[in-house]
């Protein structure tokens, strides 16, 4: 037997992520815990049983003007996290996304002083099924997580993390297979 007052808080996230994420491409039981903060220029799209939780902290969604940002079936997405998609950001199936995790595909703003108002180019990120990314970690633009992979807390992840492994460190580097 369930508990009624869940089952209450979980009608009510839905009907949060069906006003919150209007505007998006929604799966069913899509999930919506507090008030996200959302920039959305682009293209969203949240599969079935997708839960985005914004009340301690909130988490920011960003889709540029041609960008798309597509989160897989039954991945939690934890409060206090950003993520950044001006081209495109792909997130697996089963992913763990912690707190006040970033994930963003490009960099905002060049590096040259006389050009730092121009956007430079993005590169993709994607995060294949099944991807754990600890609680304050950074998933920089061009990385590709291999299936079932762990990012330790904490973490810099800069360049592409092999399937079935964990990373971890500033940047991340391999730690172990899994």
């Amino acid at each position: 037997m369930s508990n009624p007052l869940t089952a209450l808080n979980n009608v009510r996230a839905v009907l949060r992520a069906r006003w919150s994420f209007r505007r998006a491409q929604l799966g069913p039981r899509v999930r919506c815990f507090g008030k996200p903060v959302l920039h959305l220029h682009g293209e969203l799209i949240l599969h079935d049983r997708v839960r985005i939780i914004s009340d301690l902290a909130t988490t920011e969604l960003g889709v540029g003007d041609d960008g798309r940002l597509e989160i897989g079936a039954q991945t939690f997405v934890n409060y206090g996290s950003s993520i950044a998609a001006q081209e495109s950001i792909t997130i697996g199936a089963n992913c763990l996304i912690g707190t006040h995790v970033l994930i963003a595909d490009n960099d905002f703003h060049r590096l040259e002083p006389d050009r730092r108002n121009e956007t430079p180019d993005a590169s993709p990120v994607v995060l294949a099924d099944n991807v754990w990314i600890g609680q304050r970690s950074m998933v920089l633009k061009g990385v590709t997580i291999g299936e079932n992979s762990v990012v330790a807390a904490g973490s810099v992840v800069t360049k592409d993390v092999a399937a079935n492994t964990i990373v971890g460190g500033v940047p991340a580097r391999f730690l172990r297979d899994l």
